[in-house]
């Protein structure tokens, strides 16, 4: 049996409490593998997978970016949203996309919103099955 544990908080709910053999997330440089004793950290979340393994299945959720801390077994996953990878299809991507593209860049601060959103939508169809 697993000790290493796996939470999920949005600004809603927390979304996810379970125990796991292994878990991946995605690092805003890069994904990150985490096993039972693992050294303490706190990390930036970009856009991508959540994996969580257990000995006998996978299950795999899309994240919108947070933070992510390790401390004694417990991996706490901050983040704006949770969705299984089951719900995100080519189509939802490309249409994320097209709207992301779509978006103005006016105002510098407009052209923060449509990097952001580009990234997203990038990561969506990475991940679409």
């Amino acid at each position: 049996m697993s000790d290493l544990r796996c939470v999920v908080v949005t600004p809603e709910q927390t979304e996810l409490d379970v125990t796991a053999d292994s878990i991946t997330v995605p690092l805003f440089d890069g994904e990150m593998g985490i096993l039972k004793g693992h050294s303490p950290l706190v990390g930036r979340l970009g856009y991508g997978a959540l994996n969580v393994k257990n000995a006998s299945q996978t299950d795999s959720y899309f994240i919108e970016g947070g933070f992510v801390q390790v401390s004694e077994n417990v991996v706490s996953v901050l983040t704006d949203k949770l969705v299984p990878l089951s719900d995100i299809t080519a189509q939802a991507a490309s249409d994320a996309m097209q709207a992301a593209l779509a978006m103005p860049m006016s105002k510098p601060e407009d052209t923060v919103v449509r990097t952001k959103a580009v990234s997203r939508a990038q990561a969506m169809t990475r991940v679409a099955g």
